[in-house]
């Protein structure tokens, strides 16, 4: 069934809904780029409720939905984290014996030589003998807590761009480039502080996928220092969001900027199927871009609208500012002085 072209979702706004819904509802063959930043499955509050299996199967189904919508030789642009984590109960539930926040200074070691002293010792009479808890002796011995630790579900570590690329191949669309944003160490006096010999992520990818068909490569999009600062360079340093208040996993706006003045031309259709606090769609009307934003959240969709107008009523008086300088300047613009030829007259 083809649909006529009113049937199509308006461009230039955010719409509430499951984008595996709404993404059917955009014009084929419409879309310049799409920037998103799906859930990354690490434990955000708005993923508790779903599964690995579920977040696979989202991920699938929004990446193999790009495919019609796309223009030939257009683009899709991902932004995740390089791995995932969360909590796998087939894993073996051992505990980290994390010596730096121990609070009882008693050693395994010490333990051991009391129960050769004494081999016919439970726990709580060893834990009497050396002034600890009961539970102390067991975690020592055995990496358990016996007040609910030894049955905690370990947390599981899996990169994630294997996944990606294979998603999008099967949705018929290939891996053409891949930029790593480096934020800053905003997370380091935050509760993501690592506890344990782990790193704290302070890079993120962004995946950009191709679909098959003429790409247009047009440099002058960018000026010259703009190419040679990140246009064409792999890693893009950019300060991360310092406080999300309103948001739980806001990108800097700086980041679906450049993807945005780097792979459309101005009037085209940049799209957000994970819209959030619409950061991607105020960075397609300051750069003169249309834009559809999909969220599934209420409070986010209308977050993202506010957003929207502030932006447009920014960029129109922007707009109207820099004519007027410019009619001012063309009205005062200073003309050359013709050159006056001198007159020479004959010699008596």
């Amino acid at each position: 069934m083809i649909r006529s072209a009113t049937e199509y979702l308006p461009v230039d706004a955010i719409y509430y809904g499951d984008c595996r819904d709404l993404l059917k509802k955009i014009e084929p063959s419409s879309v310049a780029l799409s920037v998103w930043s799906p859930p990354y499955y690490v434990g955000k509050e708005y993923e508790k409720d779903v599964s690995y299996e579920e977040w696979q199967s989202l991920l699938s189904d929004v990446i193999a939905l790009h495919y019609p919508i796309l223009k030939p030789g257009a683009f899709l642009a991902i932004n995740i984290a390089d791995i995932l984590c969360f909590r796998d109960a087939s894993m073996p539930r051992i505990m980290a014996e994390n010596i730096s926040r121990r609070k009882v200074a008693i050693t395994r070691e010490q333990i051991l030589e009391a129960k050769k002293a004494h081999p016919d010792y439970n726990r709580y009479q060893l834990a009497e003998l050396l002034g600890c808890s009961e539970q102390t002796i067991d975690r020592r011995l055995n990496g358990n807590n016996i007040r609910g630790g030894k049955y905690q579900t370990q947390t599981r570590v899996k990169l994630v761009g294997g996944h990606i690329e294979e998603m999008g191949i099967k949705a018929g669309l290939y891996l053409y480039d891949r930029r790593v944003w480096v934020k800053d160490a905003a997370w380091e006096n935050s509760r993501w502080h690592t506890i344990s010999l782990r790193a704290v992520d302070e890079f993120e990818y962004v995946y950009i996928y191709w679909k098959p068909g003429i790409t247009k490569v047009d440099r002058s999009r960018l000026t010259r220092e703009e190419w040679i600062n990140w246009g064409s360079r792999g890693v893009w340093n950019i300060p991360s969001v310092r406080a999300n208040d309103d948001h739980e996993a806001k990108f800097p706006l700086e980041l679906p900027r450049r993807l945005i003045k780097l792979l459309t031309d101005q009037e085209d259709l940049v799209i957000d199927c994970f819209i959030g606090s619409g950061t991607t769609a105020v960075a397609a009307i300051k750069e003169n871009r249309h834009y559809i934003g999909i969220d599934k959240v209420k409070e986010y969709v209308e977050l993202a609208r506010h957003a929207c107008r502030n932006a447009s009523y920014q960029s129109t008086e922007e707009m109207q500012l820099s004519l007027a300088i410019r009619e001012k300047l063309d009205r005062f613009k200073i003309r050359p002085i013709k050159r006056v030829q001198a007159t020479r007259y004959p010699r008596t």
